[in-house]
């Protein structure tokens, strides 16, 4: 049996390990409080409906990666408090997020996660916190896909320039 080959809860994490998950904590925290907000600018429902799939994933993760550190006895980042609801129309129109805008940020942030999910299951030596940021991974995977099909069902999605690549025949 070799180093570091027991149950993985009891091995210690390293230093990569423990600022991963601590920033990406932080990252989550910020990022569900943003998306609160956000659902309050939000006049389409199919959008509304996914931006609350987003918190609720982001929710989930946050209690798993906090369970994890309080267990490894890691202060947690400060977190923000919970964002009051508010009524669309009370926002002036000049204030309000627009609907494209927020499903730009929203596919954005789950492309900077999902990239994020994967250096940390590379850095990672405990199969535990490796597991968890994998299922992160696939988490943020499906809702991208959403995401991306949503963008293009409204015409929200802004492509780069298009290759079209065709043969002339001679």
């Amino acid at each position: 049996m070799g180093i570091l080959s027991g149950n993985p809860k009891d091995e210690p994490l390293h230093y990569g390990e423990v600022f991963d998950i601590w920033a990406s904590q932080l990252a989550g925290n910020g990022m569900v409080a943003g998306y609160q907000t956000m659902l309050n600018h939000v006049g389409d429902d199919d959008l509304k409906k996914l931006l609350s799939e987003a918190i609720e994933i982001g929710q989930q993760q946050l209690k798993q990666t906090a369970e994890l550190l309080k267990d490894n006895g890691i202060a947690l980042p400060p977190a923000a408090p919970e964002v009051p609801d508010a009524c669309l129309n009370d926002i002036p129109v000049g204030a309000r997020f627009q609907d494209p805008a927020i499903a730009a940020v929203l596919s954005a942030d789950i492309a900077v996660g999902l990239v994020a999910c994967s250096q940390i299951i590379g850095k990672s030596i405990r199969e535990d916190v490796a597991m968890m940021y994998g299922q992160f991974h696939v988490q943020k995977a499906a809702l991208g896909a959403k995401a991306l099909r949503l963008n293009k069902e409204k015409g929200w999605i802004i492509p780069p320039p298009l290759h079209l690549n065709k043969h002339q025949d001679c």
